[in-house]
């Protein structure tokens, strides 16, 4: 693969050169990467993809539940459709200890859809939005909950020279501060939306009314997933290419897709978890909520504090260092309404039927 003019620029502003790299995976010593927070995230990451996966096959020899699993193969999917056309254009990720594609794909970015699709899913799920308020509602909450797990994620990768923005393109704009809002909300919010609400009514919906399903169903249907949410991905961007290259009306309609996700998710999730907290408990208990939930945002709180000097220090919105700060203001409101929502399911006990002993 050619090193392309805008590739090999946002690469030189990363450190490294894009040429002479392999085609399908390199492997560095990860004590030799930019900076220490490389590895760290990678690994953070990795791990909530594996546990993830982990647990989703085992919800399906346990339960018969293939919901998790579904939802994890098609994110792949998704960011693979999703994430293709953008290398080298849009962004360039920095090299990593794994990096795929000629150095355009970290693992890690492939790691990071499954992670916290599947941290989403599970808090809405856990707190009954799916089986109390329906598909369309359980998809609002899922993508809002992503979301607020992916921007703690999203402001500080600019700053740390995890990836770089490409801010000639005019697709990258308008930002609130580094971050194109296309990021904010089609793929952290929208995105992710889509794939529940398609992977929950014909796979989730169906496993909660009791049907079973054989292998070739599940096949069939986690493709047909991938497939789709890109076509839902379009036709719910269409309000915001309908004002190309007007920067504060594509920032009014994104800013309000934003409020009305959280207008809708915020009251929904707190009633929710309500109501299964006074019912004894939840029928989809979730320990990669408990676990990764936790472990994530303890990782990201570290890092944070770990970048505040730098931004503290920033004139401009630029590090001492060259790089671009993210929306702290932003992020706060985020990870405290991640944090909510991890604490929340971790209060919640299994539920289980009237007169079953458990042992």
């Amino acid at each position: 693969m050619s090193c392309q003019p805008d590739f090999a620029r946002l690469s030189g502003e990363l450190g490294f050169a894009c040429d002479g790299a392999r085609s399908f995976v390199t492997v560095r010593n990860p004590l030799a990467l930019a900076n220490w927070t490389l590895p760290v995230v990678e690994a953070l990451m990795v791990l909530g993809a594996v546990l993830a996966l982990w647990l989703a096959i085992r919800r399906l020899r346990r339960d018969g539940d293939p919901t998790t699993l579904t939802l994890w193969i098609a994110s792949i999917v998704y960011l693979l459709i999703i994430e293709a056309p953008q290398l080298g254009t849009v962004f360039a990720h920095n090299v990593f200890t794994i990096d795929l594609a000629y150095d355009r794909l970290p693992l890690y970015i492939v790691a990071v859809y499954p992670a916290t699709i599947t941290l989403a899913f599970d808090i809405v799920r856990s707190v009954g939005v799916f089986e109390r308020r329906g598909a369309l509602v359980g998809a609002v909450c899922v993508g809002f909950v992503n979301a607020c797990f992916y921007e703690v994620f999203d402001h500080l990768g600019p700053q740390q020279q995890w990836w770089a923005w490409n801010t000639d393109s005019e697709l990258n704009h308008p930002m609130m501060n580094s971050v194109p809002l296309t990021s904010t909300v089609l793929f952290a919010m929208l995105g992710p939306a889509a794939l529940a609400f398609v992977g929950y009514v014909l796979v989730g919906g169906p496993a909660a009314r009791g049907r079973r399903f054989g292998p070739w169903a599940v096949t069939w249907r986690t493709v047909l997933i991938g497939a789709l949410v890109p076509v839902a991905m379009v036709a719910l961007s269409l309000p915001v290419s309908i004002f190309e290259s007007r920067d504060v009306v594509q920032a009014l309609v994104l800013g309000i897709e934003i409020v009305v996700f959280a207008v809708v998710s915020v009251p929904v999730l707190f009633q929710q978890w309500r109501r299964t907290r006074h019912e004894g408990g939840t029928e989809y208990p979730s320990t990669y909520v408990r676990f990764y939930g936790a472990l994530y945002l303890a990782v990201f709180a570290v890092l944070w504090i770990s970048a505040l000097p730098e931004f503290a220090g920033a004139i401009d919105g630029i590090t001492s260092t060259g790089t671009p700060t993210g929306n702290f203001g932003y992020v706060a409101a985020c990870f405290t309404a991640a944090l909510a929502c991890v604490v929340g399911v971790s209060t919640i006990g299994r539920h289980e039927p009237a007169g079953v002993t458990v042992r």
